[in-house]
């Protein structure tokens, strides 16, 4: 049951704020969670001005077969300061951490329901950090605020406990080829202007093919014909285009990711401030399998994508697919 305190807080804000906009943030709670509750939590907290203080990316090394954080002095006292949460808060529990230079990752297993918010722990220790920042640097270390993942299903622990583990590797990924992982805005496609990140030299392909089912086409054997239909297409040099939006264009879409297919994929939400590709989507666009393209910007809302946005897609996949590179 949601606690009384944070149903009141949310009647509070819409009476309040009737007909706003909910503000787009990274860091706004989720309103209906309870946050007294057992649960578990991914935290994470940015460095002020995204500042690198914590610690330096390293190269593999006879010691390390993955590249990792060497910790700075604030950072291997921050580490400490973590550790000591629950004597703090018995109730709470340290299951992993992530130190990044400019960021900390980490897991918290609340065991039973608690008469704190979350929020508490969570500042407690960063009052902790900001009190070590002060003492080595003169000034405080975190920005306001915090991000939480909750989480929700089986085997996502695992996944978040392998996520902290990657974090380094894909630091220096993303170093070695910046240009795929950064955001570039205001791009102009044919009649439209978008956002992307992936491999914009997808863009230039000669052949790129615009992946368009019916959702009519439901049975397994005719959704099984059509992603033949495409991956032969693929094998012959072509660039799958789609927003992935009937369940048929999903199984093709997804089916010529595994193939490790070239695709273009059209996103119905933008990029967040902090956006990566996720999962095995990351090391594809690292190899230069994907690029991302979305035409409006980032929203943290839940919604439900409309006909019209869904038209819309779609005449953006055409505009892709014919699209050609200025002449020199």
């Amino acid at each position: 049951m949601k606690n009384n305190r944070e149903e009141k807080r949310w009647q509070w804000w819409q009476s309040h704020h009737a007909g706003e906009e909910p503000k787009r943030s990274m860091k706004r709670r989720n309103a209906h969670h309870d946050y007294h509750s057992r649960r578990i939590y991914m935290i994470t907290l940015a460095v002020e001005g995204r500042k690198p203080v914590l610690g330096s990316l390293c190269d593999p090394d006879e010691d390390h077969s993955e590249p990792w954080i060497r910790p700075s002095t604030l950072g291997e006292r921050i580490l400490e300061n973590w550790t000591s949460i629950p004597s703090h808060y018995p109730d709470v529990r340290n299951l992993a951490i992530q130190l990044m230079p400019d960021h900390l990752h980490f897991i918290l297993f609340v065991t039973k329901q608690v008469p704190y918010h979350l929020g508490k722990v969570v500042n407690g220790f960063k009052t902790g950090c900001n009190q070590i920042s002060k003492e080595l640097l003169g000034t405080t270390l975190w920005e306001s605020g915090y991000h939480d993942r909750i989480l929700q299903k089986d085997g996502q622990l695992e996944s978040m406990m392998r996520y902290l583990r990657d974090n380094p590797r894909r630091l220096w990924i993303k170093r070695q080829k910046p240009d795929y992982f950064t955001v570039q805005h205001e791009i102009t496609v044919n009649n439209s202007t978008v956002a992307m990140a992936g491999n914009r030299f997808l863009l230039n392909y000669p052949l790129k093919v615009v992946v368009q089912c019916s959702r009519s086409i439901n049975s397994e054997e005719a959704i099984a014909r059509e992603v033949r239909r495409y991956l032969s297409m693929a094998r012959d040099g072509a660039v799958l285009v789609s927003p992935s939006i009937s369940p048929c264009e999903k199984a093709v879409m997804r089916a010529g990711f595994e193939a490790g297919a070239k695709e273009i994929v059209l996103l119905e939400n933008g990029f967040s401030p902090m956006w990566k590709p996720g999962g095995p989507q990351f090391d594809a666009c690292a190899n230069g399998q994907l690029l991302f393209v979305s035409p409006w910007p980032y929203h943290s809302d839940r919604k439900t994508i409309t006909r019209e946005q869904c038209m819309q897609l779609n005449g953006l996949a055409r505009e892709i697919a014919e699209f050609e590179p200025p002449k020199p």
